[in-house]
């Protein structure tokens, strides 16, 4: 008998991200990134407000919760934040990116590392407007 185990298949389902303002937020994200509200409800026992955001098959839980700490300055940019344990950042992969940073500079996006390029991937970290980091990437074929 095999000591092997069969690992059930994952699927990303949705990313948690608390919020200071669950209403700039939601603008936020559906200006910067197109994502669309699916429900809000409260968690009374959390004292927390969440929306469930959507984009094609992906989905953010944003919460503002009552009291909460800000983001340390440290998870404000790539490099610092790498130095601390923990989630680092969500990574959504477009088609275009630089065509894509040009767009929303204009509209107030936050860029806290312009496009880079890593063998075949162009990068870049930009954050939402609670600080929190995101990267957008893109595949370069050679």
């Amino acid at each position: 008998m095999s000591s092997e185990t069969t690992l059930p298949t994952l699927k990303p389902h949705h990313l948690g991200i608390s919020v200071p303002d669950l209403d700039a937020a939601i603008t936020w994200y559906g200006d910067m990134l197109g994502f669309k509200v699916e429900k809000r409800l409260n968690i009374p026992p959390a004292k927390a407000e969440v929306a469930f955001l959507r984009q094609g098959d992906f989905s953010i839980e944003l919460f503002e919760v009552e009291n909460a700490a800000p983001l340390p300055e440290s998870r404000r940019a790539p490099n610092t934040d790498l130095a601390t344990h923990g989630t680092k950042h969500i990574c959504f992969e477009v088609k275009d990116l630089r065509s894509l940073i040009k767009e929303l500079k204009p509209k107030g996006l936050d860029v806290a590392m312009d496009v880079f390029q890593m063998e075949d991937t162009l990068a870049a970290f930009v954050r939402d407007n609670s600080g929190v980091l995101i990267e957008l990437m893109q595949i370069v074929k050679g």
